[in-house]
C-alpha cells in the first residue's frame, strides 16, 4: 500500500511537470534594444497565435535567443543579428502582406 501512494505521488509530480513545461510558451512580449535606430517590442504572443508552428521562427528546432547563434560578428557561416531579423521578420511581413515592413514601424526611439 505504502509503495502504490509513492508511485501514485511520484506520476503525479511527472504529470504536473510536464504540463507545466509544455505550456510555458516563452515571453508574451520581447524588447529587441541593439538596434541603433531604437527598440523593437515583437509581441510574441500575437506571433504564436498567427503562427502555430514554432520552426517557422525558430528554424533550429531550439528556443534559445537569436543572438546566441546570430551575433554581432560575422564568422563567414552564420548571418548576422541584424539580417537575420530582418530577413525573417520583415520578410514574413512582406510575404504574407500583413504587419509592419518600415523601420520605424517597427524601431521606436
Amino acid at each position: 500500500m505504502k509503495r502504490l501512494l509513492v508511485l501514485l505521488i511520484v506520476a503525479a509530480f511527472v504529470c504536473t511537470a510536464f504540463v507545466a513545461v509544455a505550456q510555458d510558451k516563452g515571453p508574451a512580449s520581447i524588447k529587441m534594444d541593439k538596434a541603433k535606430t531604437g527598440v523593437v517590442t515583437f509581441d510574441h504572443a500575437k506571433h504564436q497565435a498567427d503562427v502555430p508552428d514554432c520552426k517557422t521562427c525558430h528554424h533550429t528546432g531550439g528556443f534559445e535567443k537569436c543572438d546566441s547563434c546570430h551575433g554581432a560578428k560575422d564568422d563567414g557561416k552564420k548571418i548576422k543579428y541584424k539580417s537575420a531579423m530582418h530577413n525573417n521578420c520583415k520578410g514574413c511581413h512582406k510575404s504574407m502582406k500583413k504587419g509592419p515592413t518600415k523601420c520605424k514601424e517597427c524601431h521606436v526611439k
